[in-house]
């Protein structure tokens, strides 16, 4: 019978690298204590990162330099929705941050949130939550939200390939057809951009 320590370290590995997570995200596994004292270890342990009080990620290894990477923003603000049950919505220049699409650095990144304002501060950041009546959380993938949001920031006259190429740099092949499916209710001329990213045989040429 699997330790809960084995149970939660199984269930970080399947999400795979780059993953951040709270408590909540075990609830199912054990007894909060327990689930508690599991991640201690493993922090102790470098098998998991700590970016804040209660809040951890699965650390990404760099492949240039073979050295730990800073946790995923997006990850981090989407593993604190989870622990509050909030939906959320990356704002237009926060995710033109994420894909590299802007020379503006942000030590604070905003969110649109359905739960109340909130502000939590991590090394060097923080991350903003901002109570208000939400358009578009309802893709199940957060890189579709990431996607679109970014793409209505620039506008349709400051689209050309190297933004195409930088957001799909960022993408995971694999979720081109779930984007696709998910954003099509998005206004035609994002959805045509969207379209643009996710067009495979692109991929295939690198």
């Amino acid at each position: 019978m699997q330790s809960i320590q084995n149970k939660i370290v199984s269930r970080i590995y399947g999400r795979g690298r780059g993953w951040a997570f709270t408590q909540n995200d075990f609830k199912k596994i054990a007894s909060r204590n327990a689930i508690d004292i599991a991640l201690y270890r493993l922090n102790k342990r470098n098998t998991i990162g700590r970016a804040a009080r209660g809040v951890y990620y699965y650390p990404e290894v760099g492949k240039l330099l073979g050295r730990e990477m800073p946790p995923d923003t997006d990850q981090l603000a989407r593993a604190i929705a989870r622990r509050y049950s909030w939906r959320i919505q990356i704002t237009g220049m926060s995710a033109l941050n994420y894909f590299g699409l802007t020379t503006q650095v942000q030590g604070r990144i905003t969110y649109l949130s359905d739960g109340p304002n909130r502000k939590f501060e991590f090394a060097g950041y923080s991350i903003q939550f901002k109570k208000t009546a939400l358009k578009e959380s309802g893709f199940k993938l957060r890189e579709t939200g990431l996607i679109v949001q970014a793409i209505k920031a620039l506008g349709e006259e400051r689209i050309n390939k190297d933004v195409i190429s930088a957001i799909r740099d960022k993408i995971n092949p694999v979720l081109f057809n779930t984007i696709l499916n998910e954003s099509q209710s998005v206004t035609q001329w994002i959805y045509d951009v969207v379209k643009e990213v996710c067009r495979k045989e692109e991929v295939c040429e690198k």
